[in-house]
């Protein structure tokens, strides 16, 4: 199977929609399974779409707008025949314009579930996190795939406590598990967010270390939103799985190499095998 992540960055990039072609492009070329995007918006004041077409909705689903950055996605990729199950979830307000979410692709339907796994409950509030949960299948292999867009360590109530209620809730979800998204804690730093999801009960693999292919390893090479001082090369968008999968190829995108710069946030992409 092929897996992908990547947080969008959506409308906040200049020239947006071109940047959504070559997202279209790279999918239908690598024809990936199972895709997790973050920073997935909508204008708060765009038009409210009625039954997107192969959209899956969690029990208490916000609209979709018809700019949704999931729903254009969806929308180009079926005008080049290439049919996606998909599922969206609110987080927050973003930038004072946004509706901000989480979404999953997947070839297969998807069973969706919408968790909060931050202290802030507020809806306009950027502290407040939501893991989007899926249960899909890839091939014949049913999987539990989520996209994650998480907070920092040193926020208040933050990564620490987003993990513990996202650990609380996989534990009850079959396995295996693809946990994909944007960490927000580097895996440079010792005895952080990082560690934590590696000493899960949940026994999750990076797929960078597990990986017998690597190309690349950074997601992050500047100062960008929420790492505004940053100057180093940073680790902080993620795949994990559970140990039964198999990482073949570990493969970083959209970094201006081989693939053009489409967000503030490169890409990673898996291929993975179930273990005989």
């Amino acid at each position: 199977m092929k897996v992908l992540t990547l947080n969008t960055h959506s409308w906040m990039e200049e020239r947006p929609l071109e940047k959504l072609q070559q997202l279209v492009k790279q999918i239908l070329e690598d024809d990936y399974d199972l895709i997790a995007l973050q920073e997935v918006n909508q204008r708060i004041d765009s038009q409210q779409v009625i039954d997107p077409p192969n959209f899956h909705p969690t029990n208490d689903q916000f609209a979709v707008h018809e700019d949704n950055f999931a729903y254009l996605l969806v929308q180009q990729l079926a005008e080049q025949h290439a049919t996606y199950h998909w599922s969206w979830a609110y987080n927050h307000i973003g930038y004072d314009l946004y509706h901000e979410g989480v979404a999953l692709l997947s070839k297969q339907p998807i069973k969706p579930e919408a968790a909060l796994v931050s202290k802030e409950q507020n809806p306009a509030d950027y502290r407040r996190r939501v893991v989007l949960l899926g249960q899909t299948s890839v091939g014949e292999l049913p999987v539990t795939a989520a996209s994650c867009h998480y907070s920092w360590w040193t926020e208040t109530g933050g990564f620490a406590y987003e993990w513990q209620q996202t650990e609380a809730i996989l534990k009850h979800c079959p396995s295996p598990l693809i946990i994909m998204g944007d960490f927000n804690n580097p895996a440079s730093a010792a005895e952080t967010g990082y560690e934590l999801v590696c000493n899960s009960s949940l026994h999750l693999q990076d797929s960078f270390l597990s990986a017998k292919k690597r190309t690349g390893e950074f997601t992050v090479e500047k100062a960008i939103d929420g790492w505004g001082e940053n100057q180093e090369k940073l680790r902080i968008d993620y795949i994990f799985t559970s140990p039964e999968l198999s990482i073949d190829h570990y493969q970083i995108l959209f970094d201006g190499k081989q693939t053009p710069i489409i967000s503030d946030h490169f890409g990673v992409a898996v291929t993975v095998d179930q273990k005989n």
